[in-house]
């Protein structure tokens, strides 16, 4: 990777944004020509990787074996979610974020099990993105990075350069250390496709623009997330089940200010990756 260059593309990302009117959903979205373009390269990849290895997986293996991989996935990045609690002030979810790692790597054999969970102890996924958004650092223009998916440039930033550096993983030195993290990264994806495919589907089914569905979606849900409302208050489901904003996922019906497609132009639905967890 060329951090110098990249770091370049995030700066002119955010000065193209301050300079472009907001599209009607009120997002900039300045490069909009070549985020559709990188937008349906990932769309198709994911059709041809990603979804058929997620499909597979979910109907091979037994909901418990694939809860299990889930939670311990997630405990790897509870560090991260400590470490962002603690530099927003947020010290009593940085107290869950202790509750969980201990409690879930011990007696949840290494996060496969989440005891922690029954104990008061939530999940809730912070990452460097949000704790610069809340310190009022602006998000920029909204992105569509190769593999990656939705981004703003603040969260990009975050994400690539700052959230690494809270994963224990990193600091481990041994041989093949980068094809662990590549395999841990795979899994990641192949995981978080299988728990979304049918949301995703119902995204694209009802919407007359997928691309600009999954825009917004992206942004409000990094809105909502910045403002740290519990989970219990959100009135819009987390962007890792991508459920239209205002639906109940035992409900899978359309809320009525979703734009929705003829029944005779209904496609299939491929995927666009996404980046969800750290």
């Amino acid at each position: 990777m060329n951090t110098p260059k990249l770091k370049s593309a995030f700066v002119l990302a955010v000065l193209l944004g301050g300079c472009a009117a907001p599209n009607a959903d009120g997002i900039y979205d300045p490069m909009e020509g070549v985020n559709r373009k990188v937008f349906n390269f990932n769309h198709a990849l994911d059709n041809r990787a990603a979804l058929p290895a997620a499909t597979y997986y979910k109907s091979a293996l037994p909901e418990g074996v694939r809860t299990g991989v889930h939670n311990f996935l997630a405990n790897l990045s509870v560090p991260v979610d400590l470490a962002n609690d603690v530099l927003q002030g947020e010290f009593t979810q940085a107290g869950y974020a202790v509750c969980r790692v201990s409690v879930n790597t011990t007696v949840g054999l290494l996060g496969v099990l989440d005891p922690a969970a029954g104990m008061g102890c939530p999940d809730r996924d912070e990452d460097f993105g949000q704790t610069l958004g809340v310190y009022g650092v602006p998000g920029g223009p909204y992105l569509v990075l190769p593999l990656l998916g939705s981004s703003l440039p603040r969260d990009a930033v975050g994400k690539v350069f700052v959230d690494h550096y809270f994963n224990p993983l990193a600091y481990l030195k041994y041989r093949g250390k980068s094809y662990v993290g590549l395999g841990q990264n795979v899994i990641k994806l192949v995981d978080q496709r299988s728990h979304a495919v049918s949301s995703l589907r119902e995204v694209e089914r009802n919407s007359i623009d997928y691309y600009a569905a999954m825009r917004r979606l992206y942004v409000e849900r990094r809105n909502t997330a910045i403002k740290n409302v519990p989970p219990e208050s959100l009135t819009t489901p987390a962007i890792a089940t991508l459920e239209p904003p205002g639906v109940n996922p035992a409900d899978k019906s359309v809320p009525a200010n979703t734009p929705v497609a003829p029944n005779d132009k209904l496609a299939p639905a491929p995927l666009a990756p996404n980046a969800l967890r750290q």
